[in-house]
């Protein structure tokens, strides 16, 4: 029996069209998302590891609230400065922060985000405006993003710490890392035996910028275990700092390239940032 050459042209055409749609299935297959990064309440094994401020002092704190700062991040920070009696947060936008008068407050804020996109959001006028509040006497907080922006090396930086970043590959990943007090340390966050977890994602690695014009930064907490993901360079989060402190002009200059303010165990550690920064004790 002979088939014909119609019965063959829509067999062939039945087939394509079987294929095209399985090809078609495959292509089209939803993306399976990455689960989302939990924060275990015992990571620190269900412990106080930093005492609460033995020294307070009323502050008048401003946050920076604006591009390259998620919500989110602010408010982690905002949760634990309440700590502080009597002391005020101002939400200071983008805009407002190339004009406001910072003199009227002991403490600026840049919170967690993008440390790029909130010194383009400033500008030129607000980074100088920053600059000259931290010369002229008063305190500057910087976590990840803000700890980024402090820096000397990029040509968006405050330049107001002594630090530069070492690699230009700063995406490394997150997880929970291993931090201890250094002795200098210990006079800011108390006697604290051990290592101890706190939250990293792609916080700044730094080293000395060697600049001659301010003093060298106080590393505070240094890492002891490392995360080096993504191409970044293996074997130099080890011994660096996490936490450091420095001076600029007349003012003070706390920076943390991880998250201390939304991991468990660690919840006075920003307030006793906060309150060095506003001039609460020396180190």
């Amino acid at each position: 029996m002979k088939t014909s050459p119609s019965l063959l042209l829509l067999l062939a055409a039945l087939f394509m069209g079987a294929t095209l749609q399985a090809q078609t299935t495959t292509t089209t297959k939803p993306k399976t998302k990455a689960p989302p990064f939990v924060i275990p309440p015992d990571i620190n094994g269900l412990k106080t590891i930093i005492a609460a401020p033995d020294k307070l002092k009323p502050l008048k704190i401003a946050i920076f609230d604006g591009k390259g700062a998620p919500a989110g991040g602010i408010q982690n920070m905002e949760d634990r400065i309440k700590s502080i009696p009597q002391s005020t947060v101002t939400h200071v936008t983008a805009e407002q922060m190339g004009t406001i008068d910072l003199k009227a407050f002991d403490v600026v804020i840049f919170s967690g985000g993008s440390g790029g996109a909130q010194a383009e959001a400033i500008g030129e006028i607000g980074r100088n405006n920053v600059r000259e509040f931290v010369r002229g006497g008063g305190g500057y907080v910087g976590v990840c993003a803000g700890a980024y922006l402090a820096c000397s090396n990029f040509k968006w930086s405050l330049g107001i710490l002594n630090a530069s970043t070492v690699s230009s590959k700063w995406q490394r990943g997150q997880g929970f890392m291993d931090t201890e007090v250094t002795p200098e340390g210990s006079k800011l966050l108390g006697d604290v035996k051990g290592t101890f977890k706190v939250r990293y994602h792609n916080g700044p690695i730094i080293k000395p910028a060697g600049r001659t014009d301010i003093p060298a930064y106080t590393p505070v907490t240094v890492f002891r275990s490392e995360i080096a993901e993504y191409g970044s360079p293996v074997g130099v989060m080890v011994n660096s700092p996490a936490q450091a402190v420095g001076t600029f002009g007349k003012g003070r200059v706390f920076i943390s390239s991880p998250h201390p303010e939304n991991t468990p165990g660690l919840e006075h550690f920003i307030p006793r940032a906060v309150l060095w920064a506003g001039g609460v004790g020396e180190l």
